[in-house]
C-alpha cells in the first residue's frame, strides 16, 4: 500500500491532468443519460397493471391517457380543439361526447347520468390518450404542445401532466440545490478547515468525483429524477469525511517527516486503510436499497454505491496531487478553526454516564411510538405545489366531475355484450364509483348503437380485449380506493380470469403493498450488512449491537419527529432514510469506538479510554455531521418538490441526532459495558490484562 501512495504523490501532476481530461466524457455521458419523471415507472414488470400497460400500448396503441376539461366553451369551438389536439404528435386518440355521437345528438336530450359524464356546471371533458407511455419524452411534450393549444380556461388532469410538471420543476432548481449545498459545505469547512484554500480543494475534487458518477450513469440508459436530484447533495455529504480524514492525517504526518511528498504518502496509506471500513458501511446502505422490488431504490443504490466509491479514489489521488501542487497557497491562507469543548464534554459524559444511559433508554418509548405512526403519502401530486397545471387539473376534475381517478379495465373481447353490461352495472352499483362506461354500456342504454362512429369501436375493442373506463370519487392512494380497486377486481376477474385494471389507482395501490415489503427487507438487510461490517472491522460480537443499536435510536428519534411534528412524509423517504442515515453516520460510532478500543488495549482503564476517545473524536465527528447537515439542509429549505425536500430534511436532520447520539450515548455504553466489551472482543481482554499489569 505504501508502495501505491509514493507512485500517487509521485505521479501528482499527471493524475491531476488525467482526472480533469476525464471531466469531459463524464460530462458527455451526462448529457446523454436520460432522466425518468415517472415514479410509477419503478413498478415491477410482472405485476397485472404494468402488464396491462404493455397490453393498452400493443394492442390499442395506447399508452398515458388524461382527463382534459374545457371550460366555457361551444360546441363547435369544442370540437376545433378536439381536432387541434388530434393533430398533436403523439396523441393517439381525443374521446368526447361530440366523437361518440358524431355531433348528432343534442347533449340536452341525453339522461342525467351521461350528462354527468361528459358535462359540468362549468364546460365539458374530454380523453386523451397518448402512444407513448407517462415517462416518455415525447408524451410530456405533447402535453406542452396540448396546454399552449388550449386556453387559460383548459385543464390537463393525468399521470402524465403530473410527470411533466415535475419534470420542469426539477429541471429549474437542481442546479440551484447544487449550488446552496456546495456554499453552505463550503461556509462549514472553512470554519472547522485551518486555511480557507483547503475547503476549495475538498470541493473541487468531491466535485470530479460527481461529475464522473453522473457520466458512468451513461451505462445504465436512464436514471430516475429522485436519483439525480439527490445524487450531488448525497455524494458531498457521505465523501467529504473521507476528504477530512485525509487532510487531518496529512497534517499530522507532516511533523513526523521532513518533506512534504513522504507526510502525504503516509496520509495516504493511513487513509485507504481507515476510509476503506468506514466507505463500506455507506455501500452497505445503498446496497441494502437494490433488493427492492420497487425497482427505484435499485437505481439510487447502485448509483451511490458508485458514488461512494468513486469518492474514496478520488479522496486517496485526486485530492492529495492538489494539496501538494498548492501547498504554499495553502499555507499562507491559514486561519484559526473553531472547534467545540472536548475536553468538557469528554468529563461530562464519562462523569454521569449511568443517567445518560436512563435518559437515553427512556426515550426509545415516545420514538418507536412515533415512529410506528408516521403518516406517508402515496398520492404524487401531493408533492407538488398546487400552482402547478397538473394539481390544478386534477382539482377541476374533482370538483366539476366529481372524478378523482380514473382506471381503464381490459377484459376478453369475445366477452359477450350481456355480460360486459353486467359486469359494468354491478361496478357502477359500487360505493363511490363515479361511472363505468363501455361500448357495449354506450350503445343502446345512452346512445343509439346505429350512430356510433366505427372509428370509435376501432379505439374501444382490439381483436382480443376491450377496453372499459372507470372513474372514481376517490382519491389515488385513499384507503377507499384501495378497497375499490379490490371489488372492481373481484368483479372483473368473475366474468373474465384475464381481466385487467390499469391506470394510476391501481397501481398506486401495488406500490403500496409493495413499498410496505420493500421497507422490511431494505431495513433487515442495511442492519444486517453493517452488523456483519462492524463485527469484521472491529473483531468483537458485542461492538456491533451497541453500534447498531446507538445509531437505530438516532433514526428512531429522527423519523418520529415527523409523526409529534404533524408531518406527512413522502413513502420513499420513509423507505430510504432510515437505510441512508444509518450506513453514513455510523461511521462517527466506529471511529470513538476504534480510539476506545486502541486505548484500552494500550492499558488505559476503561474512564480513561472513553475520555480519550471522546476529546480526539468529537471535533471529526462534529465537521462531519455539520457537512452533512450543511450539504442537504439548504436543498430541504427551497425545493418546491416534497420528495426531494423531505429526503433531505430528515437526513440533515438525522445527521445533527446520530451526531449527539454517538458524543453522549455511545460513551455511556462503553463504560456500562467495558466488561462484556473486552471479553467478546478478539484478543481484547488479553491485551488489556498484560498491559494493565505493566502499568
Amino acid at each position: 500500500m505504501q508502495k501505491i501512495s509514493e507512485k500517487i504523490v509521485k505521479f501528482r501532476y499527471v493524475i491531476l491532468a488525467i482526472s480533469i481530461l476525464l471531466l469531459i466524457p463524464s460530462a458527455i455521458g451526462f448529457l446523454n443519460t436520460r432522466i425518468n419523471y415517472d415514479i410509477l415507472y419503478y413498478l415491477p414488470d410482472d405485476i397485472e397493471t404494468m402488464k396491462g400497460q404493455d397490453v393498452l400500448i400493443d394492442e390499442f396503441h395506447k399508452g398515458a391517457y388524461g382527463m382534459f376539461i374545457v371550460n366555457g366553451m361551444s360546441t363547435s369551438d369544442r370540437m376545433k380543439l378536439a381536432d387541434k389536439i388530434k393533430e398533436v404528435d403523439h396523441v393517439a386518440d381525443v374521446i368526447c361526447y361530440d366523437s361518440l355521437v358524431d355531433g348528432k345528438i343534442p347533449a340536452e336530450v341525453l339522461p342525467e347520468k351521461a350528462q354527468k359524464i361528459f358535462f359540468s356546471e362549468k364546460g365539458s371533458m374530454m380523453m386523451i390518450f397518448f402512444d407513448t407511455t407517462s415517462s416518455a419524452d415525447e408524451t410530456m411534450d405533447a402535453i406542452e404542445q396540448i396546454r399552449k393549444i388550449g386556453s387559460k380556461q383548459c385543464f390537463l388532469s393525468s399521470m402524465a401532466a403530473i410527470v411533466t410538471d415535475t419534470k420542469n420543476m426539477v429541471q429549474e432548481q437542481i442546479f440551484i440545490y447544487t449550488a446552496i449545498a456546495v456554499v453552505l459545505a463550503l461556509i462549514v469547512l472553512m470554519i472547522t478547515m485551518d486555511s480557507f484554500l483547503v475547503p476549495v480543494l475538498f470541493l473541487l475534487s468531491i466535485g470530479m468525483t460527481i461529475i464522473y458518477n453522473l457520466g458512468t450513469n451513461f451505462i445504465k440508459g436512464e436514471i430516475s429524477f429522485i436519483t439525480m436530484a439527490l445524487v450531488a447533495v448525497l455524494q458531498l455529504g457521505v465523501t467529504m469525511d473521507y476528504s477530512i480524514f485525509l487532510y487531518h492525517s496529512y497534517k499530522e504526518q507532516c511533523g513526523n517527516y521532513e518533506k512534504n511528498t513522504d507526510a502525504m504518502a503516509a496520509a495516504i496509506t493511513a487513509t485507504i486503510t481507515s476510509v476503506s471500513g468506514s466507505s463500506l458501511t455507506t455501500i452497505a446502505g445503498f446496497f441494502a436499497m437494490c433488493f427492492m422490488s420497487f425497482t427505484l431504490g435499485r437505481d439510487m443504490g447502485i448509483v451511490m454505491m458508485k458514488g461512494v466509491a468513486l469518492g474514496v479514489i478520488g479522496c486517496v489521488t485526486i485530492l492529495p496531487a492538489m494539496i501538494l501542487i498548492f501547498d504554499k497557497p495553502i499555507k499562507k491562507m491559514t486561519h484559526k478553526t473553531v472547534h467545540i469543548p472536548s475536553n468538557g464534554i469528554s468529563k461530562f459524559v464519562s462523569k454521569y454516564y449511568i443517567p445518560i444511559t436512563i435518559v437515553m433508554l427512556l426515550l426509545w418509548i415516545p420514538a418507536i411510538i412515533g415512529y410506528n405512526k408516521i403518516d406517508v403519502y402515496y398520492k404524487l401530486d401531493k408533492s407538488l405545489p398546487s400552482y402547478l397545471p397538473s394539481v390544478q387539473g386534477n382539482k377541476e376534475l374533482e370538483e366539476g366531475y366529481e372524478m378523482s381517478s380514473v382506471s381503464m379495465i381490459l377484459c376478453d373481447s369475445k366477452l359477450s355484450q350481456v355480460k360486459t353490461k353486467k359486469m359494468i352495472d354491478e361496478i357502477n352499483a359500487l360505493p363511490g364509483v363515479s361511472f363505468a362506461a363501455g361500448l357495449d354500456s354506450i350503445k343502446g342504454a345512452l346512445i343509439p348503437e346505429e350512430i356510433i362512429p366505427d372509428s370509435l369501436r376501432s379505439k374501444l375493442e382490439s381483436e382480443n380485449h376491450k377496453l372499459l373506463v372507470v372513474s372514481s370519487e376517490y382519491e389515488v392512494a385513499t384507503d377507499e380506493l384501495n378497497e375499490q380497486c379490490r371489488q372492481i377486481n373481484d368483479i372483473i376477474k368473475a366474468y373474465d380470469p384475464g381481466a385487467m385494471l390499469v391506470g394510476e389507482g391501481p397501481a398506486t395501490k401495488d406500490l403500496i403493498e409493495i413499498t410496505d415489503r420493500d421497507f422490511k427487507v431494505v431495513s433487515a438487510i442495511s442492519i444486517g450488512a453493517i452488523f456483519f461490517l462492524i463485527l469484521f472491522v472491529l473483531k468483537s460480537i458485542s461492538l456491533p449491537f451497541i453500534l447498531v443499536l446507538v445509531i437505530e435510536l438516532a433514526i428512531y428519534i429522527n423519523m418520529s419527529l415527523a409523526y409529534y411534528m404533524g408531518t406527512t412524509l413522502p413513502f420513499i423517504a420513509s423507505i430510504c432514510v432510515g437505510t441512508i442515515q444509518l450506513g453514513a453516520t455510523v461511521d462517527y460510532a466506529i471511529l470513538m469506538t476504534n480510539r476506545y478500543k486502541t486505548e484500552r488495549m494500550a492499558g488505559k482503564d476503561k474512564k480513561e479510554a472513553v475520555i480519550i476517545a471522546v476529546k480526539t473524536s468529537v471535533n471529526s465527528v462534529f465537521s462531519s455531521a455539520l457537512g452533512f447537515f450543511a450539504a442537504t439542509i439548504g436543498v430541504a429549505v427551497y425545493s418546491d418538490v416534497d420528495l426531494i425536500g423531505s429526503i433531505c430534511m430528515l437526513l440533515a436532520r438525522g445527521a445533527i441526532i446520530s451526531m449527539l447520539v454517538v458524543i453522549t450515548l455511545l460513551p455511556a455504553l462503553l463504560l456500562l459495558c467495558d466488561g462484556l466489551i473486552t471479553r467478546t472482543t478478539l484478543g481484547m481482554r488479553k491485551e488489556v490484562l498484560k498491559n494493565e499489569k505493566t502499568v
